[in-house]
């Protein structure tokens, strides 16, 4: 093919045209090796990109010193969205570092653990984390980007998005009870026998502000559990006498401020059952409430109840209190608009629809009714959590997914809320279930995270039938 007045040879074999002064089409030299690509695909690198300079170069070909064949990786990456297959051929951790001095290391994340990529019904074991030490997992807490902290004993192991940096720090709890990520390197942490919550920085390594409750009695304050909103920090505090407690709401944006305190309960007496901690937060976004649960054993059985906080009258919304068939593990979703339950004698899952909030009776049982035989309780240790449109329930050491059928014309009946229906599916292949008691779920970017009673890993679980960059590189 001839070679025109307007273009010369370049060694790669390719043609260069002369640039246009208004040439969308812009030539870059990287390592000796040229590249064309348009300056709307050099845009999606973001204004602080190393790339965003070169979209300004109209007369010169811009040189970069770097690896032209990782350099094509990311590029591809910018025009698609996606690594390309040749990506396999190298190292992920090379991948990462050249993202990271070209300033794109947000467009791999996106690749690496978009949740749109999550698909529950093709989920199967892909690979383990494993953790230092004896001790087995007492708390998880994920990010949006797929990074995961795990608390084991008095250490936390944090593992980044691509799960293959993993940092572990030394806290002064003897045994880490509570975790809530706040960001991808903070933590807030705490203790059912150790005073205050924590805000640790686990890059640095060192706590950045402990927040107490100062109660009436005033002695130490534990934590029972930890929530969060898009705002404000949750926190479940009991006295160390364990004669009173309350929710305390911090203001996220301003420097963990105390905003407010609702649900304080004193325990006068033998009245046990008058002063149930929260021992699980969930911020339920379509309502503005926040959902406290807890329960304990007592005399009579195991008791608990749910109450529905509106924090910005410090009241409480609605109020399911639980005697029959109580809770082994509860949780809502915003979502499917419902509750659910595994009731801890039974072991069947129940929901609560949202749009019946204040009405008595709400519980609607899901499984088989299995009677309780012997006294045997089913549900014991049995966790439960909602994601998207999905509710996931371990039973020992195996995992049901539940999902809503969606049935005829949608309508505006009272009695259409009660004829929701639901079904349930096992999860993964028939060698990823089994085996010890699962003892906590979470979900971060396209995965799920996975612990059992006494291993000292952490199961992470993705589609199976995607071609993942996670097995990939693996």
């Amino acid at each position: 093919m001839p070679v025109s007045a307007e273009s010369r040879p370049v060694p790669n074999g390719f043609y260069q045209n002369k640039p246009h002064p208004n040439s969308d089409i812009i030539t870059i030299d990287v390592g000796g090796q040229l590249f064309q690509t348009t300056k709307q695909t050099l845009t999606l690198a973001g204004p602080k990109s190393l790339l965003s300079g070169v979209s300004s170069y109209d007369q010169t070909v811009p040189f970069i010193d770097k690896d032209p064949e990782l350099f094509s990786i990311l590029l591809s990456l910018l025009r698609t969205g996606h690594l390309p297959s040749k990506a396999k051929a190298f190292d992920l951790q090379d991948i990462i570092f050249e993202a990271q001095l070209y300033g794109i290391e947000n467009l791999l994340i996106n690749s690496h653990s978009n949740p749109s990529q999550f698909e529950a019904y093709n989920l199967e074991t892909s690979l383990v984390l494993p953790l230092t030490g004896r001790e087995s997992p007492s708390a998880i807490s994920t990010t949006p980007f797929g990074s995961v902290h795990v608390a084991h004993g008095s250490k936390i192991t944090s593992f980044d998005w691509s799960l293959r940096r993993k940092s572990t720090i030394l806290t002064q709890f003897t045994a880490v009870d509570s975790l809530l990520a706040i960001s991808p390197k903070i933590v807030a942490a705490g203790a059912t026998d150790f005073s205050g919550l924590q805000i640790i920085d686990l890059d640095k390594g060192f706590v950045r502000e402990t927040l107490n409750w100062d109660n009436v009695t005033r002695s130490s304050s534990t934590v029972q559990g930890i929530g969060s909103s898009s705002e404000f920090l949750f926190t479940s505090f009991e006295s160390g006498r364990r004669n009173s407690n309350a929710i305390m709401v911090y203001d996220l944006q301003g420097g963990f401020r105390p905003v407010i305190e609702i649900g304080h309960c004193e325990i006068f007496g033998a009245d046990l059952d008058s002063a149930i901690p929260a021992t699980k937060l969930n911020w339920v976004s379509s309502h503005n409430l926040l959902m406290a649960s807890g329960s304990h054993s007592g005399p009579s059985g195991m008791l608990g109840n749910i109450k529905f906080w509106d924090i910005r009258s410090g009241n409480v919304v609605w109020e399911l209190k639980e005697k029959v068939d109580c809770f082994s593990d509860v949780t809502v979703s915003d979502n499917l608009s419902a509750i659910f339950k595994v009731g801890v004698n039974s072991g069947e899952l129940f929901f609560a629809d949202l749009r019946n909030i204040g009405s008595e009776n709400s519980w609607v049982g899901l499984g088989d009714r299995r009677k309780v035989i012997n006294g045997k309780k089913e549900g014991v240790g049995c966790k439960i959590e909602s994601h998207g449109n999905q509710v996931f329930c371990s039973k020992g050491g195996d995992l049901e997914l539940w999902s809503e059928v969606l049935i005829g014309a949608s309508s505006k009946s009272e009695n259409k809320l009660k004829d929701r229906v639901f079904r349930k599916n096992l999860m993964g292949r028939a060698n990823d279930m089994g085996g010890s008691r699962i003892t906590h779920i979470s979900f971060g970017g396209n995965k799920m995270f996975m612990t059992r009673k006494d291993q000292q890993f952490v199961e992470v679980w993705q589609s199976s039938v995607r071609d993942s960059d996670l097995k990939s590189f693996s």
